[in-house]
């Protein structure tokens, strides 16, 4: 194990492994500092982050953070390293890296064939050298498209999740925010509903009102109900529609356990997904979602910071060619991300390390009710990622979830990202939305309609 010195003025701090000098690398986040893994510091985070800057990315290779032996997701890192892959990158240091990053050669193919040869933990270490303007630059050069139903990730557009959560799983309220969703031309991610209870009948009968929602008007997107991966899997056995495989996953095995759930049980479910055959452009079909500090909060990590435990987690999603990946950035409270400044940097970082390792990144724009954050907060980091290219974001009645009880992005502030950035729903939604009288394109902008289209006029008035 390697040991890192670096000097700032007269005092010289000491790094006794690549684990610590990551961990006091890493910008001020207040679940580091639980940890007790953070830099006591600027200094030290200053000494940290030049020390990192000097090592080369070949040395992640030879010194793994969690031993080999004792984690699966370790395991799955190194041999699936594609050595083909990092060779254009493999003589340079973090540093180096980082340069390379921003200049005119890391373009959008060579960044593409660039990922396999990646690790989690490269990315998460280049990604501390960032400042905010650079986690945008790298990120929007990258464009990780995904296909099911549709089409996700192409450049100049931005998909939506619309999420018509109810605290009991009612019918009519929910389909009242899936309809309100789609005349703000939200829903090409996905449909996607927490259910507020976990049992097998009620997420069946969910999955069939979303099922029969989307065939009734021929919508071209997909369906999901976020429920443990066993229970989807138990759904499919018994012939129930079900589009979108998801599951909660973390950067350890220790966490994941947490989570109930290993590799063979992931890979379970996406056989159990692929055996459907309902995708019709694409077979992606795995919807993750991931959170810095679930580690933590699971005493799962190891002494690992949060931000690299949270990149190790795309290791495990990139594995499963997942349509989706989602990191609810700042859900798991301010004992992790403490206030606002803290929730932007964090959600720039997630995205931009799932893009450089492959993934079609989106991102839950949100925090909760006791965090140092507010809506305008959101907006920062909304807009911020909307230029950096992000795949999809949430969309929810009034950006307040009532079954979760946490703020998020609203069906209107997706509409202000694609109006003022110009950007445009998956090509196939796009299409039905005009179809349905939704949408109009008319000098190059995307307009709502007017007044409310025959067909849910029709589909509301059945609500009553």
């Amino acid at each position: 194990m390697a040991r890192f010195t670096h000097s700032v003025g007269v005092e010289t701090f000491h790094f006794d492994s690549l684990k610590d000098v990551l961990a006091k690398a890493s910008p001020a986040r207040s679940g580091d500092y639980l940890a007790g893994v953070a830099a006591s510091n600027a200094g030290e985070r200053v000494a940290a982050q030049m020390a990192l800057a000097d090592i080369p990315l070949k040395h992640f290779l030879s010194e793994a953070l969690i031993p080999y032996e004792a984690d699966e997701v370790t395991r799955l890192i190194i041999d699936t390293h594609d050595a083909d892959a990092f060779a254009p990158v493999s003589h340079l240091t973090v540093g180096g890296f980082r340069d390379w990053l921003l200049s005119e050669a890391a373009d959008e193919a060579s960044l593409r064939a660039l990922a396999p040869g990646l690790t989690p933990e490269m990315a998460a270490a280049v990604s501390k050298l960032m400042r905010v303007q650079d986690l945008v630059l790298v990120a929007q050069k990258i464009r990780v498209v995904s296909r099911f139903r549709n089409t996700v990730g192409l450049r100049g557009r931005m998909s939506t999740r619309l999420q018509p959560n109810h605290p009991t799983d009612e019918p009519a309220g929910i389909a009242a925010s899936i309809l309100d969703g789609l005349l703000y031309g939200n829903g090409d991610a996905m449909i996607g509903i927490n259910p507020a209870t976990d049992n097998l009948a009620s997420i069946s009968t969910l999955l069939q009102m979303l099922d029969a929602v989307i065939q009734r008007y021929e919508i071209p997107t997909q369906a999901c109900v976020l429920t443990h991966v066993t229970t989807s899997i138990e759904a499919i056995n018994r012939g129930i529609p079900l589009d979108l495989v998801f599951q909660s996953i973390a950067g350890t095995q220790a966490a994941n356990a947490s989570f109930g759930i290993n590799l063979n049980l992931l890979q379970e479910g996406y056989d159990a997904g692929l055996s459907q055959q309902r995708g019709t452009v694409g077979n992606n079909l795995m919807y993750f979602e991931t959170g810095q500090g679930s580690a933590l909060s699971a005493n799962a990590h190891h002494g690992l910071d949060q931000q690299t435990c949270e990149t190790r987690a795309y290791a495990v999603a990139r594995h499963f060619k997942p349509f989706l990946v989602n990191t609810v950035v700042g859900f798991i409270g301010p004992e992790y991300l403490y206030n606002g400044k803290q929730i932007i940097r964090a959600g720039l970082e997630d995205h931009f390390c799932g893009k450089l390792l492959g993934l079609p990144m989106g991102c839950d724009i949100c925090y909760t009710n006791h965090a140092e954050a507010d809506q305008d907060d959101m907006d920062v980091l909304l807009t911020l990622l909307g230029v950096a290219g992000i795949n999809f974001i949430m969309g929810i009645p009034g950006s307040d979830d009532i079954m979760l009880n946490y703020q998020t992005t609203s069906f209107h502030d997706a509409l202000y990202a694609r109006q003022t950035l110009g950007l445009k729903p998956a090509p196939e939604f796009e299409a039905w939305l005009q179809r349905m009288g939704i949408f109009s394109q008319t000098d190059g902008q995307v307009r709502l309609a007017k007044q409310l289209p025959p067909a849910f006029r029709q589909a509301l008035a059945q609500l009553n």
